[in-house]
């Protein structure tokens, strides 16, 4: 549960924000490099209420500054990106991708200060297609954090960019809330719908799990328990400070994937999803009765377009409803809305722009939830005593987590199950972090 003081603390991101100063502690995904062309046009980015803009000069370095040129104020999104550095159109200064001020053309030779102007710029590298931005405190910036997914490159890569109109931390929380699969997006099926070994059959024939959650170095995870006749079935799910999560639907040894809920501001997240080319989603699901269950389907996007929230929308909104078709709901789908993603949108953003939390009645389905707010608050607490937030300087804790789901046939401790599933994973990149025990990685230090 968390109060209308806590609330307010989670959710409000911008600058000189608590949770706004501790994000800023992290390297953020902030753009596809695909979306940046040498001498090509800036790109607009809103990141943690900032207005930000990305570009990449003549000879391929990115840089992140704020839009506006230091002279005065005119938006160097309309500016000129030429001979390395990007020029504003209005008086002419023109800034490298540090935001060093390089030409001041229109000020005599002897009265030119360039050397004393910057534009406020932040560190930006690229690594896994991705450009990552770190707008913290921090000279040296700490080490970009090692997901196992983050770390690979190339055709064992995908990447997936979705903005959701709403705040990040009510789009975080559905992907670890393992209840709502059996209704949301599993619930216009029955358990005779889907083959015997089909995973997804757990969920449907027992839709209230046990849950076990546990703090831990990197964040929270949690286990659902189902006991299916003579099967017990795990999901396990990850928070990963400060905004990333693993998902359990996929067969824990090939389920290497992370996602990031990047806040734009108080009310917009973009969606970052990284993930090995040998990621399983249980695909089956769009057979064995899935594709009319309304699950399938694939999201499409409107036109991106150069505004500050004109990147990777929906085509299916709040504007239409998301597309819901009443009469597909009322024959053959629990919601009349096609496919996960869109059915995700729909329910986090009706919440509104920033949710109520004091309208919520939160229970044992939603202990992983209330564990992951006071695992927040508790790490902003010791950050206010002078510690360092978990995995800033030890980017490499985040290789001890892994999500999935797997079904057993004798009990076991879950942690230990979740050492053993760990012990016999895939492990491409070769740095996954394997328990020697059911502690996992164990127990984060005491907060203070």
């Amino acid at each position: 549960m968390a109060s209308p003081q806590e609330s307010e603390i989670l959710t409000r991101v911008g600058p000189g924000t608590p949770m706004g100063n501790l994000m800023r502690q992290y390297w953020i995904p902030a753009a596809m490099s695909s979306e940046l062309t040498a001498d090509g046009p800036p790109l607009r980015l809103m990141l943690l209420g900032e207005r930000l803009l990305a570009f990449r000069d003549s000879s391929g370095r990115v840089g992140v500054m704020d839009h506006r040129c230091p002279h005065r104020c005119a938006s160097l999104f309309f500016g000129r990106n030429e001979d390395n550095g990007l020029r504003c159109v209005y008086h002419g200064w023109k800034f490298d991708t540090e935001g060093r001020c390089v030409d001041m053309p229109n000020v005599p030779p002897e009265h030119d200060y360039k050397d004393k102007v910057r534009a406020r710029a932040y560190p930006a590298v690229e690594r896994s297609g991705l450009v990552w931005v770190y707008m913290g405190p921090r000279n040296p910036a700490p080490g970009l954090p090692m997901f196992e997914a983050a770390l690979l490159e190339g055709e064992d890569l995908q990447i997936t960019f979705s903005q959701r109109e709403c705040n990040y931390l009510q789009a975080l929380e559905g992907d670890i809330d393992t209840t709502h699969l059996g209704f949301l997006h599993l619930g216009a099926l029955n358990p005779e719908d889907l083959k015997r070994d089909h995973n997804n059959l757990f969920p449907i024939a027992n839709r209230h799990p046990d849950l076990r959650v546990k703090r831990t170095a990197w964040g929270t995870m949690y286990g659902a328990r189902r006991l299916v006749e003579d099967k017990i079935y795990w999901r396990f799910a990850h928070f990963l400070l400060p905004f990333w999560t693993m998902i359990p639907n996929g067969t824990f040894g090939e389920h290497i994937g992370v996602r990031a809920w990047v806040p734009m501001d108080d009310t917009h997240v973009m969606f970052v999803f990284l993930r090995w080319n040998g990621y399983r989603v249980h695909n089956r699901m769009l057979r064995d009765g899935g594709r009319a269950a309304g699950i399938g389907g694939r999201r499409t996007f409107l036109p991106n377009s150069s505004d500050w929230y004109g990147r990777f929308r929906s085509i299916a909104n709040a504007a239409n409803d998301y597309l819901i078709d009443r009469e597909v709901q009322r024959t053959r789908s629990y919601t009349g809305i096609e496919g996960v993603p869109v059915q995700d949108q729909a329910v986090t953003e009706s919440m509104g722009a920033i949710t109520d939390h004091g309208f919520e009645h939160l229970g044992h389905s939603d202990v992983m939830i209330i564990q992951t707010r006071r695992r927040l608050l508790e790490v902003l607490a010791a950050m206010s005593q002078g510690h360092a937030p978990p995995g800033v300087d030890n980017p490499r804790v985040y290789l001890g987590a892994r999500g999935g789901d797997f079904a057993l046939e004798h009990e076991t401790d879950w942690l230990e199950a979740y050492a053993e599933q760990m012990r016999t994973s895939a492990n491409p990149t070769g740095q996954l972090q394997i328990p020697q025990s059911g502690a996992v990685v164990g127990e984060p230090p005491a907060a203070g």
